[in-house]
């Protein structure tokens, strides 16, 4: 992907996480979602099974599957659906994506870095702190430039 598109798509994003952000911190509810819900409407087991096309067994099947993360998202929309809800899937990063990168580049730009400034010693070429911090500075926006694809590879290996 080109690095304006990836610019914009980032942009977008991070617009969509502002208007989701107040949902950071929202818990699921002790019984889960689906029966607290239910509870609420005053609907019985049996009746959200009807509701679902489903036998009684299977709705609390699928209430203890929410507790445990094990129920398929599909699931969870359809069981939405008959308790008239809307299922909501989405992912929030904990920071902004441009923070994300900038701290992936970082790594990877000072672990660069360290084998060339070992090289470099070794042939008393060594930079001053200042050239070494605006070495590291141009590798890391070189690399939240270009993006390659090693910016998310396991940094242990150099």
């Amino acid at each position: 992907m080109k690095p304006l598109h990836r610019r914009l798509i980032q942009e977008q994003l991070e617009t969509t996480f502002a208007r989701l952000s107040c949902l950071r911190d929202v818990q699921r509810p002790a019984k889960g979602w689906l029966r607290a819900i239910r509870e609420a409407l005053g609907m019985s087991g049996r009746q959200f099974a009807q509701r679902l096309g489903v036998s009684p067994p299977w709705v609390t099947s699928l209430e203890k599957k929410e507790l445990s993360d094990s129920v398929t998202i599909k699931t969870m929309r359809q069981a939405a659906e008959a308790l008239d809800c809307v299922f909501v899937y989405a992912l929030l990063p904990r920071d902004s994506l441009a923070d994300i990168v900038h701290r992936r580049a970082e790594i990877l730009a000072g672990k660069r870095l360290a084998r060339v400034s070992h090289t470099m010693l070794l042939e008393d070429q060594q930079l001053s702190s200042i050239g070494k911090k605006k070495a590291l500075e141009f590798e890391i926006d070189t690399l939240i430039r270009t993006m390659p694809k090693e910016l998310w590879g396991n940094h242990d290996e150099f």
